[in-house]
């Protein structure tokens, strides 16, 4: 029981740590925040236009908002990395794994303040999708657990980022890879266009895609209001985030060295 009062009190130690950076510099926040809204301002209504892709009764743009959402998160989630390599060249981080604070209980921790730092990013793209005509499914229980779960998943991106980090542990080599990681994942899911749509080999990368885990069940707790798939969703994120945690533990002490 004290083993386990340890590990959530560094994690929520960490969560803390990341809403007073949030509270105290948002610029990152709302810069992270244009692309998404060009994709819903610009690239939804044009491609939407066309009624080339077929989406059923769902407007373009209120088809794709999980989709961009979902990018927008995971984006900010895979970056975090970069503050470990920074925290690494300051010296905080071996500080860190020189505490008697577990490695498994200071990634989970710092990959949900990733996740709490994705939350707000959702807390902005939200608002902005319903205000240029996004009609969201009136449940706000769903809409509750689509963010619970953007925070969930986002965390397993983080792990995936310190995982990255632990690898490459510069600054200059993680840039570069972080975009080769995100871009493919979303292009390859089922954020843009249904699975149906694409070729067969882009299919078979989709289902085993996490992220198209993400964005369904995003769209089905915050547009359609279908969640017959929710439960197959929520255990393909859980696994996902326990792979991750427990690999980006196992390698966490190699950052520093």
């Amino acid at each position: 029981m004290d083993e386990l009062r340890d590990y959530i009190r560094v994690m929520l130690s960490m969560i803390e740590l990341e809403i007073r950076r949030i509270m105290h510099d948002r610029t990152e926040l709302y810069l992270r925040a244009v692309q998404p809204m060009l994709w819903l301002v610009i690239f939804g209504p044009v491609v939407g236009s066309f009624h080339s892709i077929p989406t059923g009764d769902i407007p373009y743009t209120d088809y794709i908002m999980p989709g961009v959402l979902v990018q927008s998160t995971t984006t900010i989630a895979i970056f975090f990395g970069l503050v470990m390599i920074w925290e690494r060249e300051s010296g905080i981080l071996k500080k860190l794994v020189a505490s008697p604070s577990p490695d498994f209980a200071i990634v989970v921790g710092r990959s949900m303040a990733a996740g709490t730092r994705a939350l707000f990013q959702a807390l902005l793209i939200i608002p902005f999708a319903v205000l240029i005509g996004v009609r969201l499914f009136p449940n706000p229980l769903y809409t509750l657990l689509a963010l619970i779960l953007v925070f969930v998943a986002s965390s397993g991106f983080a792990a995936l980022s310190i995982l990255i980090a632990s690898i490459l542990k510069t600054r200059e080599r993680f840039m570069g890879l972080g975009q080769v990681i995100i871009l493919p994942m979303f292009f390859g899911s089922n954020a843009l266009y249904p699975i149906t749509s694409m070729p067969p080999l882009l299919q078979f990368f989709a289902n085993i895609n996490p992220m198209t885990y993400i964005v369904d069940a995003t769209r089905g707790l915050l547009i359609t209001g279908d969640i017959s798939h929710l439960a197959v969703d929520i255990v393909a994120i859980l696994i996902f985030d326990v792979i991750l945690f427990l690999i980006a533990s196992w390698s966490f002490e190699r950052i520093i060295e």
